[in-house]
């Protein structure tokens, strides 16, 4: 499928260094997972790491220093190098994925001057972060005697005290629609991490971060005014985290498999037949992304079809990774959850990232569309006229 594509320069060989540079990323990421593990844990190291690899710039188009890997184009790409880095850490997927989402609304939304500005710190290894949740008094954009400036915060922001460029949304008035707004964080204590005592997903910083106070310019405006839930990207982009998750996903029936080699329990039958079932989903999961982000990446169909199918493969590879998770455990049994297991920090990971923001609403968004073709199931995602 993968095929269908075209890819980065395959002549100079940039996509496969791209890819080869995730795999690095996603090896050293393996090895220093365990130490980040706990509840004042952030992948410092690797995030780092992928800047010292041109992942944090790779994002950025040829001109301004990066490898196009935020394009339509490098949609393939892109999805290889996302689900290697959550096979080395979620943790460090889901930071990398809010980074590659916020330079790809910069990209789309940004005049020349923000791009030149804001992927000149991503050059620079700032850390870009993507925080939309609102904390229960929402984030404002409100005049002071000083100019204009943002009072109230985010909440689940991942990367908190970390992300030193956060792409936030912020109402100007009651009632408008939300501004999209890039704001260079001050370092000043901000964030609250104090909540985050999450069952997995330790090290990703998952917090509350107040940002009163901070001045915004026009310049740092992206867009107009809710661009920002503009779709397809919106939803389409759920594609992206799905991504991580597949890593995720093989991560598990990798420490799966090795365990029962390991123990000489792989030749048993129903050990078999379970390693198989795991083995089909985990290929399920990655056909339904791929597609997702091709369908995503063409941008050849009404919107409404293409979140339709990207709200179906999001929850594909949901299902996917419960059932391995669940298969795994089982055929592992009990030494999968004693900590010094690899299985014990890779399950937990994996079941909280599939927590997902309304699983339900996806689900019958998906299934009103359907129920409204008029095609025969066969073609109801076939490319072709009418699409």
């Amino acid at each position: 499928m993968h095929g269908t594509w075209p890819d980065l320069t395959e002549s100079d060989g940039t996509a496969r260094s791209i890819v080869a540079a995730a795999r690095q990323a996603a090896a050293a990421a393996a090895d220093r997972a365990p130490a980040t593990d706990r509840d004042d844990g952030f992948p410092v190291d690797d995030v780092a790491n992928l800047g010292r690899l041109g992942l944090l710039a790779a994002p950025l188009p040829r001109a301004s220093g990066g490898v196009g890997l935020g394009e339509a184009e490098a949609a393939a790409t892109l999805l290889e190098v996302l689900r290697l880095v959550g096979y080395g850490s979620l943790a460090l997927g889901r930071i990398y994925e809010g980074h590659v989402n916020a330079l790809q609304l910069v990209l789309r939304y940004g005049t020349a001057d923000q791009h030149a500005r804001l992927f000149a710190d991503s050059r620079n290894g700032h850390l870009f972060g993507v925080w939309n949740t609102e904390s229960r008094e929402g984030l404002a954009l409100v005049q002071t005697a000083d100019g204009r400036a943002l009072r109230g915060g985010k909440t689940f922001a991942s990367g908190a005290g970390f992300v030193s460029r956060a792409l936030v949304t912020a109402c100007p008035a009651p009632g408008e629609p939300p501004l999209m707004l890039v704001v260079a964080l001050d370092g000043a204590g901000r964030a609250d991490l104090s909540a985050w005592r999450a069952h997995g997903m330790r090290a990703s910083a998952t917090g509350t971060v107040d940002l009163t106070g901070l001045p915004v310019a026009q310049a740092d405006i992206l867009g107009g005014p809710d661009d920002y839930h503009a779709e397809p990207h919106f939803s389409g982009g759920a594609w992206r985290f799905a991504a991580v998750q597949l890593g995720g996903i093989e991560a598990v029936l990798d420490a799966w498999r090795n365990h029962l080699r390991r123990t000489g329990r792989g030749e048993d039958p129903h050990q078999l037949a379970r390693l198989g079932a795991g083995a089909g989903a985990a290929e399920t999961a990655r056909l339904w992304v791929a597609r997702a982000a091709e369908r995503v990446a063409a941008g050849a169909e009404e919107p409404a079809r293409t979140v339709a199918y990207v709200n179906l493969a999001r929850l594909a590879v949901e299902r996917a990774g419960l059932d391995v998770l669940e298969m795994a455990q089982r055929s592992v049994g009990l030494q999968g959850f004693l900590r010094d297991h690899p299985l014990e920090r890779l399950g937990r990971d994996l079941a909280t990232y599939l927590r997902q923001p309304a699983p339900d609403r996806a689900l019958t968004l998906a299934a009103r569309h359907v129920l409204d073709e008029s095609r025969p199931a066969g073609d109801l995602w076939a490319a072709g006229p009418g699409t």
